[in-house]
């Protein structure tokens, strides 16, 4: 049976910003950070009387409105994972061309980004209605627009076709060893399955293994994160002792806590601890929703990457300081964009004894005869918990 072709569904941010303000610059930084980082970007904008691609700089040919049109159209022939258009009039003419259907939410439409003075504001509600997001002329706006769902696909696109050297496979525990750096995950489940595999994965790439952090299956998950930290928690890494979190305990606002740690009572001052399993004192996962925006700062254990709740928390408690801490956290600024200000993980020194250790069941608490605990800190940050570092992108 004929069935009709799909419009293409978009997901669409405008930035609103003072007539005459360099705006185009600020997409086009934000386009090549983008692309710099791994991800397929198509973008153009008016400069002078010439519409140029913000990526690679070169001239195209063509009126504005049909250099925007064709811009749209091979990023939905090619499942770009972002699209900009720079200038309303442009971004309206293509979206009509195409037919396109604006999406609702994060997940919902491929993300396009476009301009707007802040006088046409009226315009753009017109044309988009409830749909669409506005963002502020920021770069930190636009990296809160592209979201931090998107988080995971970043991590593994900044990973090298390198050979995986070892695999170890615990009751509790994964690692994944590089030729420059060791990795660990916590096993959500039962390992039986995962040890049968391991010949097979060994065969793939570090590259291939960090790709499994797109996959629903915990256990595959799980090989994804081990393998992201494999590559950027090199076993040079430099950095600051210890996993960051003391730099919250003079915090004078609320700080939540996801997974209670070794010495969180000497760390920080009456914290508020969300544990799956919540012992007296501890709040339910559900009470995230409650205890998290506004908090003025929160440190949420690495477990929170495997089981997919850290996108979800980085939203809630966005425009508070955030530390992300333990054994499975990468050690990259790529993090940094997405809402995180401190970085504390490890970095292994002796792979072969932590995999010897990981088989006979270790946990975390044992982990440090192995290498040191690190944390990196982003550069705009409070400078008393700081450090500055050296860090793989």
């Amino acid at each position: 049976m004929f069935q009709p072709a799909q419009a293409p569904w978009i997901n669409p941010g405008v930035v609103i910003h003072d007539a005459g303000a360099p705006v185009d610059e600020l997409i086009a930084k934000f386009a090549n950070s983008a692309a710099r980082r791994g991800f397929l970007v198509a973008a153009c904008a008016q400069r002078g009387e010439t519409m140029v691609d913000l990526v690679s700089g070169e001239p195209l040919a063509g009126t504005p409105l049909e250099v925007a049109a064709r811009t749209l159209r091979v990023a939905m022939r090619d499942d770009a994972d972002l699209a900009v258009i720079g200038g309303f009039d442009g971004f309206r003419h293509a979206a009509v061309e195409l037919t396109a259907s604006i999406g609702q939410g994060a997940t919902q439409g491929m993300p396009v980004l476009t301009t707007i003075p802040d006088g046409r504001v009226l315009e753009w509600h017109d044309f988009i209605g409830h749909g669409g997001t506005m963002i502020a002329p920021t770069t930190r706006a636009l990296w809160r627009w592209w979201g931090p769902e998107r988080l995971y696909r970043d991590l593994a696109l900044g990973v090298a076709a390198d050979e995986v050297r070892q695999i170890a496979v615990g009751p509790r525990w994964l690692m994944v060893q590089g030729p420059a750096g060791a990795g660990l995950a916590y096993l959500p489940r039962n390992s039986r399955e995962l040890v049968g595999r391991i010949a097979e994965l060994k065969r793939k790439s570090l590259r291939q293994l960090a790709e499994l952090s797109g996959s629903w299956d915990p256990l595959e998950m799980a090989v994804g994160i081990a393998a992201i930290n494999a590559h950027y928690n090199r076993f040079d890494l430099e950095g600051e002792m210890g996993n960051g979190a003391s730099a919250f305990g003079h915090e004078a606002g609320r700080v939540v806590v996801i997974g209670a740690f070794p010495g969180l009572s000497e760390t920080l001052s009456n914290p508020q601890v969300i544990e799956a399993d919540p012992r007296p004192g501890e709040y339910p996962t559900v009470a995230m929703d409650s205890l998290l925006p506004g908090c003025a700062a929160a440190v949420v254990a690495s477990s929170t990457l495997i089981n997919r709740n850290l996108p979800r928390i980085l939203r809630l408690a966005q425009g508070s300081r955030i530390a992300l801490v333990g054994p499975a956290t990468p050690l990259t600024h790529r993090l940094f964009h997405y809402g995180c200000e401190i970085l504390g993980g490890l970095v292994v020194r002796d792979a072969r004894g932590l995999g010897e250790a990981i088989r006979a069941g270790a946990l975390p608490r044992e982990f440090g005869r192995f290498g040191h605990y690190l944390h990196l800190k982003r550069e705009d940050a409070p400078a008393e918990s700081g450090c500055r570092f050296r860090a793989r992108p």
